[in-house]
């Protein structure tokens, strides 16, 4: 396998900033399970949110609003 030249470097990075660029903007959530068994979930706010099954049980059991 060759190595790639600068400009075929700096293609890919310009199209993986815009399809970074396209994600944040998409408004979809999505889910990431991690080692340790939580539930992170990117898209609510600037950080993601992990929630581990406990806390996900709190949240299922809350009435609805």
């Amino acid at each position: 396998m060759t190595e790639p030249t600068y400009e075929e470097l700096k293609a890919r990075l310009s199209q993986l900033e815009k399809e970074a660029e396209t994600k944040k903007r998409s408004g979809d959530l999505i889910f990431k399970v991690g080692e340790k068994g939580g539930v992170s979930v990117y898209g609510l706010g600037r950080f993601p949110v992990t929630l581990y099954y406990e806390q996900w049980t709190v949240c299922w059991e809350q009435p609805r609003i």
